[in-house]
């Protein structure tokens, strides 16, 4: 989302989607671990979904204009170190 949240399927509430978006078995389980959420995070930053996105402008910059998002990427990034230290 454009705050930083991120969606993650493992990180939803157990049971049916309301939406029909997810299966039950894509929800979380007690079985997760932090392992398993770690893995589900670096997977959505290798292969991102831009057929199901949280913030839809970055999608479709992400999309349309990729040098220019990779860009803006670097940017943020550059600016959220600065501001660490």
């Amino acid at each position: 989302e454009k705050n930083g949240d991120v969606c993650i399927s493992i990180l939803h509430e157990p049971g049916d989607d309301k939406w029909g978006y997810e299966k039950a078995s894509e929800r979380w389980l007690p079985v997760h671990t932090v392992e398993t959420i770690l893995i589900s995070v670096i997977s959505m930053l290798a292969d991102p979904n831009d057929e199901s996105p949280a913030n839809v402008d970055a999608a479709k910059e992400w999309r349309e204009r990729y040098s220019d998002f990779k860009k803006k990427v670097a940017r943020c990034v550059r600016k959220s170190q600065e501001d660490c230290f």
